[in-house]
């Protein structure tokens, strides 16, 4: 993807979360914590499936590449915030600032698809468990995983294509501490109108299309364990999709919240920190919420201390 400035701006100033320097010092090294913890948090989940043969499952199956994308969309916008935060150098060229939004917009709309797969995988265990084994096929997993990459990335290319028609011959200073297409779109003195309709029906294309299939999975969910008689039975079906339901309900509150809505309607303070949720914290909360709460993985991770016990 190649991307040129036909404006005057040379590149972009990220003003970042706070003038402050004593709050600047507290965001780093919080911020630097979370990192960290995002870091070993999904690079372990992904490693714990992979060393145990017993978690090698359509579930699982995803739930690796959930990890993937969480690990890389924190890693697109945390080093660079936190280099700024660190840093009195807050700039990032315009090519930097371009890529790191194409990045932002293929991971994040592949991985509305994925939670959407997992959703699917979640009602057909639950609501056809005797055909469990045949629906959810190595080829359909596959095939699921391939289009929600396919989708994040026709997102992403779009997005690019449409940001880079404008021009930017004014302000430089991006009010948000990452490029994100509101604030950008905010810079631009070209007329943004199609751009911001464009953008908006794919981006809202996409996340409509990942919540009519969440919806209708959880919906059929619901009325399967309505029918269960046992409380014991319904506890253990609604078990194996809360963990799931609480990352969905999460994550696309702020990302809704967020994007969704035209450039006027932009606040900067209620952006930030809903970004800052769905940026940073929310890829270190997912493998917390997939491993605290699914005692499968906790086995995992038993039989694998003891496996290499056994070696010594």
């Amino acid at each position: 993807m190649v991307i040129r400035n036909s404006t005057s701006v040379p590149g972009f100033i990220l003003m970042g979360l706070t003038d402050s320097a004593e709050t600047q010092l507290v965001l780093s090294v919080l911020f630097l914590l979370i990192y960290l913890i995002t870091v070993l948090g999904n690079s372990g989940m992904i490693l714990i499936i992979r060393l145990d043969p017993q978690l090698h499952t359509p579930m699982y199956f995803f739930l690796t590449h959930l990890s993937f994308l969480d690990l890389s969309y924190s890693s697109v916008i945390t080093p660079k915030t936190l280099q700024n935060l660190l840093t009195s150098t807050k700039s990032i060229s315009f090519l930097g600032c371009f890529t790191q939004m194409y990045f932002f917009v293929f991971l994040g709309g592949t991985e509305c698809l994925l939670l959407s797969s997992m959703a699917y995988d979640r009602y057909v265990a639950i609501c056809r468990p005797l055909h469990y084994p045949v629906i959810m096929s190595s080829e359909l997993c596959r095939s699921l995983l391939t289009g929600s990459y396919i989708f994040g990335f026709i997102d992403s290319i779009v997005s690019a294509a449409c940001m880079r028609s404008l021009n930017f011959c004014s302000s430089n200073v991006i009010q948000h501490f990452f490029c994100d297409s509101s604030p950008v779109l905010a810079l631009s003195c070209s007329d943004t109108y199609d751009v911001e309709i464009t953008i908006f029906t794919f981006a809202g294309s996409t996340l409509m299309l990942s919540l009519l299939t969440i919806s209708g999975s959880y919906l059929s969910i619901l009325s399967t364990i309505l029918k269960i008689n046992s409380t014991t039975g319904k506890k253990k079906a609604f078990s194996t999709c809360a963990s799931h339901l609480l990352g969905v309900t999460i994550f696309y509150s702020t990302m809704i919240f967020t994007h969704l809505k035209p450039k006027s309607s932009y606040s900067l303070g209620r952006d930030q920190v809903a970004s800052v949720f769905y940026t940073i914290v929310i890829p270190m909360l997912n493998p917390l919420i997939y491993s605290l709460r699914n005692r499968e993985v906790k086995n995992a991770v038993d039989r694998i201390v003891q496996k290499k016990e056994g070696l010594k």
